[in-house]
């Protein structure tokens, strides 16, 4: 009988395989999955709409609608013009000489004067300073066309490889961010930034190697027995000394134009409705202007104020802001400092901090997955949150402690 029945399903699916698809397809129970499926989204698309509807009907409530979605609309329009324009200007000339830089060997001479820091304060190799120097000069997504080249990944273990990702990510922007407060008039505050944002480099390179081999002790051997051929890593172009900088700089402002387009989402985004939940309104209510909204964050901040006045120094909760949003993006972060700069509630202290987090932090949540993927250890993405978020808090931390002491001094 088996064996008959054997026959048959033989000679069916040579007769005609369809049948047999079809056959398959039933006895795997499609049906329910899929229904299961679907299900599953409906929920999710209501939680969503609540979500959505909840929150959006609290601001309308408060604000009233009219003047809600004006000030939605004049916040994001104002943005636009007033800052991201302004950023995408900085990233262009930051872009175009950063290109030069490398061009004419700049950054291969900044490699080699912080290769010997590289082993002792990150445990690394010596040529790892080529990554840092290069996303300090871009973004973070350039240490991971590094950890790709062959002559540069041979140098590293792989548990190095994989920490390289919180390694570039602390310097991502680095340029932009001090270019953009120094041209705010706040230097100082910057430089003691860059200061923090190094010592939370090291907090998070470290953490996630020490993470990584003890969830992972096999990842303590070298990513290939080859030797790595350090000269073949070269950015040097062909033609005339003239031909080259002109290509560089031109080369380099297309990217900062690239870097400039992409910041815009965030800011226009996310940066509308962190300020829409960081301002009030004037004296005469609500009028529909830009900046205005219902100060949760500052009033949620306000509460256990003390705790941010001790770490960073912050001596408003609406400063909390910042860190906040630098954990999805920092071009959209600062993007709200013009308007602290407006409502005079910063000082170099802050931006000293803005600064260190701004770096170290550097929208990461954005970015670890998709470089964590991109290396072929999606697995470690908690782990590499995690480090950086300890390193980010740290850099802050040390920032606003670094002004503080070299403002007794001097």
């Amino acid at each position: 009988m088996d064996d008959n029945s054997n026959k048959r399903h033989s000679l069916l699916s040579v007769l005609n395989p369809f049948e047999v698809f079809h056959h398959h397809e039933k006895t795997e129970n499609k049906k329910p999955s899929r229904f299961k499926f679907t299900t599953q989204r409906s929920f999710e698309a209501l939680i969503f709409l609540v979500v959505f509807f909840v929150f959006f009907g609290l601001l309308a409530y408060k604000m009233t609608l009219p003047n809600m979605l004006n000030t939605f609309m004049q916040t994001a329009y104002h943005l636009l013009l007033e800052t991201v324009f302004y950023i995408m200007a900085i990233c262009v000339l930051m872009g175009a000489i950063s290109k030069m830089f490398t061009e004419f060997g700049v950054v291969r001479l900044m490699e080699n004067i912080l290769r010997p820091l590289m082993k002792p304060l990150y445990n690394l190799p010596g040529v790892a300073a080529l990554g840092a120097v290069m996303t300090f000069l871009s973004d973070n997504p350039a240490i991971i066309s590094l950890a790709k080249d062959n002559n540069f990944a041979r140098y590293f273990k792989k548990y190095q490889l994989v920490s390289l990702t919180n390694f570039g990510t602390a310097f991502g922007m680095g340029l932009v961010v001090i270019a953009f407060m120094t041209g705010k008039g706040f230097g100082s505050g910057a430089l003691v930034g860059l200061l923090g944002a190094v010592i939370g480099s090291i907090i998070s390179t470290r953490l996630m190697q020490r993470f990584t081999l003890k969830s992972y002790p096999e990842l303590d051997c070298p990513v290939t027995e080859e030797e790595g051929t350090e000269q073949n890593i070269s950015f040097k172009s062909e033609g005339s000394v003239f031909q080259r900088f002109l290509n560089a700089m031109l080369d380099g402002g297309k990217s900062g134009v690239g870097i400039g387009v992409a910041i815009i989402p965030g800011v226009l985004c996310i940066s509308t409705l962190v300020m829409m939940l960081t301002f009030g309104h004037p004296a005469e209510g609500y009028t529909g202007a830009a900046y205005e909204g219902v100060p949760v964050i500052t009033w949620l901040a306000d509460k256990i104020n003390v705790v941010f006045y001790w770490l960073f120094g912050f001596e408003s909760g609406a400063l909390v802001s910042f860190p906040i949003t630098a954990l999805g993006a920092v071009g959209a972060a600062i993007g709200l400092v013009p308007t602290f700069i407006d409502t005079g509630i910063i000082t170099n202290n802050a931006i000293a901090v803005f600064t260190a987090m701004g770096m170290c932090w550097s929208g990461y949540l954005s970015t670890h997955t998709a470089m964590l993927d991109s290396l072929g250890y999606r697995k470690l993405i908690g782990k590499a949150i995690g480090a950086h978020t300890i390193g980010g808090l740290c850099a802050g931390i040390a920032a606003h402690w670094l002004y503080v002491l070299l403002a007794m001094i001097f």
